[in-house]
């Protein structure tokens, strides 16, 4: 296999399942130095095993990611043992319930936001500067079709994940004069957890497997990659 992610160093979130889990494998595979982050121990250590199998090395962060204060004391740990972060896939996200906007409970409201968004956020705060000392950091985060449809009883993910667009575009208009190329990408349906979740009795074999669909977001994390701002849709191969 193509070692085409020697030497770097990649932090992926929610790493112990689905699209996330693929991505901090197959960078793992291809050399990189992988910190997997995830809540659930138990995948994350599969995701060790099968990285070490390949050669490769890999650090594990089982965190919860309304854990904000750990996420700050992030960036410090991973200055004093690299200096720098090449890459970043902010892949973790809750779905939270699907229903009308009136009817969402507040704690689910303030729950999904604080996954989808402020730990990301947090992240960004935190890891931005070492970001800036590699010589070419990348940062991809997810994002899903309803933050542009705006699809009925779909309000916490249209609400949190056009939320992380406008993050994400503004830190990387905020970046322009940096080394920095920072995009989203939307994955398109998966057969993942969370798509069996939110769309029960769908046919998941009509789907794509989330190695798949990692296979095809790992090109925009390598240096090759110009553009900065925009949001790639795998479906399309269009970027937007």
């Amino acid at each position: 296999m193509e070692k085409d992610f020697e030497g770097k160093v990649a932090l992926v979130t929610g790493a112990s399942r689905g699209i996330g889990y693929q991505i901090a494998k197959q960078l793992g595979e291809r050399g990189a130095h992988v910190i997997a982050l995830a809540k659930t121990v138990g995948g994350l250590e599969d995701l060790d095993d099968e990285i070490k199998s390949a050669g490769g090395q890999a650090t594990l962060v089982p965190l919860d990611l309304t854990d904000f204060e750990a996420l700050d004391r992030l960036g410090a740990a991973i200055f004093e043992r690299w200096k720098k972060l090449d890459i970043l896939v902010g892949n973790a996200g809750m779905l939270g319930v699907l229903s009308p906007m009136g009817h969402i409970k507040p704690k689910d409201f303030e729950k999904v936001m604080a996954v989808n968004v402020t730990a990301n956020w947090r992240l960004i705060r935190s890891l931005d500067p070492l970001l800036r000392q590699s010589d070419a950091g990348r940062a991809v985060f997810l994002t899903a079709v309803q933050a542009a449809t705006c699809t009925a009883f779909w309000g916490l993910q249209s609400t949190s994940k056009a939320a992380v667009e406008a993050m994400v575009r503004t830190w990387a208009n905020e970046s322009l004069q940096t080394a920095m190329k920072i995009n989203l990408v939307d994955p398109g349906p998966t057969r993942t957890g969370l798509r069996a979740k939110a769309m029960p009795g769908e046919a998941a074999e009509n789907l794509p497997e989330p190695s798949q669909v990692a296979e095809e977001i790992l090109p925009l994390l390598k240096p090759d990659v110009l553009e900065t701002g925009r949001l790639f849709d795998r479906l399309s191969r269009e970027w937007a």
